[in-house]
């Protein structure tokens, strides 16, 4: 089987020292001193006390690899618009590509029956441009729980979890659904199969949505944010206005907003991904993790007071940084 990773940072490249060592035909794509590193050296993988090498083809040009099965695109929300047309040498007649991606999907109205079914959310996927280049009939939804982290240029720490879920937008268990969660479990992760993702996507998106900037605003860990009573009591409003949303929207969220905040302060002392952004000077996951929240509240008329604040002050924490609103 054919597998390339699109965006093969530190989780990404989990994913495919797995895989490859699980002995699939895997191709990495990156970029920099990671990407040379690993075409040097191989990718160095430390987990469980252990070190695992592998050599999988690692490459910068889509052009090198050709069409493949599927396509585990990890690269950051905001950065997928700016690789659409870049992705085409990858995509055969029959290529799925799996969104293992923060925040709302682009893809997220594909065959949802309902007077939205087929809208395109502006804030992830600005005119349409990435649904008229990959096709939302490619797309597996994926929801991965891994925490992984680049320690130096091709080398990446596990630190926890080896959980994801993968689901068809159209909601129904497909073949190629199966057969790349049979790989998957072969490669030693515990990956579940539902008929619609949506559900486990706005779980995750919970912590994401308040965890995540207001982190970035105080650079405080999630231990501290579900700690102190200022903090949670935001987080409490912001996961209650997406709840609202997601509900209207037909979703159902299995768990109560209080487990999902201690969920979230059990990880400890933990600095969430946009605050390593911000202190890194990359881009933030802004838009498809809280500004495609709101657009969706206002699509089905959800009031978001408290979304509404803590994004206008992380929009504008990301415009001092220099950060917000251009591609990396």
């Amino acid at each position: 089987m054919r597998i390339c990773i699109y965006g093969a940072g530190a989780t990404g490249g989990y994913l495919g020292v797995q895989l490859a060592l699980a002995g699939e035909d895997v191709t990495l794509i990156a970029r920099g001193a990671h990407l040379a590193a690993m075409q040097a050296n191989g990718v160095r993988l430390l987990i469980d006390g252990e070190e695992l090498l592998a050599r999988p083809r690692c490459i910068e040009d889509p052009v090198e690899a050709g069409p493949q099965d599927y396509v585990i695109v990890t690269l950051k929300a905001h950065s997928i618009s700016g690789v659409a047309e870049r992705m085409q040498p990858l995509l055969g007649k029959g290529t799925a590509v799996v969104t293992a991606t923060n925040g709302v999907p682009w893809w997220y109205f594909y065959g949802l029956s309902g007077a939205h079914e087929n809208r395109r959310i502006e804030s992830v996927d600005p005119g349409g441009r990435i649904w008229d280049a990959i096709g939302p009939e490619r797309a597996i939804g994926c929801v991965l729980y891994p925490a992984t982290e680049i320690i130096e240029p091709g080398v990446i720490r596990h630190i926890e979890s080896n959980r994801l879920t993968l689901g068809e937008p159209l909601g129904r268990i497909t073949d190629r659904t199966n057969i790349l969660a049979g790989t998957l479990r072969n490669a030693g992760f515990r990956c579940r199969v539902k008929a619609d993702p949506r559900d486990e996507i706005w779980l995750k998106l919970l912590g994401n949505l308040s965890f995540n900037p207001i982190s970035a605003l105080t650079h405080a860990t999630l231990d501290r944010i579900a700690g102190e009573s200022g903090t949670l009591r935001v987080c409490q409003l912001m996961m209650q206005e997406a709840r609202a949303i997601a509900e209207r929207l037909g979703a159902t969220i299995r768990i109560g907003i209080d487990r999902r905040i201690a969920a979230a302060a059990d990880v400890g002392s933990h600095r969430t991904s946009m605050l390593q952004d911000l202190d890194a000077g990359r881009p933030m996951e802004i838009d498809a993790l809280v500004t495609a929240v709101q657009e969706l509240g206002r699509l089905v008329e959800v009031p978001t007071p408290t979304i509404d604040v803590v994004l206008a002050l992380i929009q504008q924490r990301g415009r001092t940084a220099g950060t917000y609103g251009r591609e990396p």
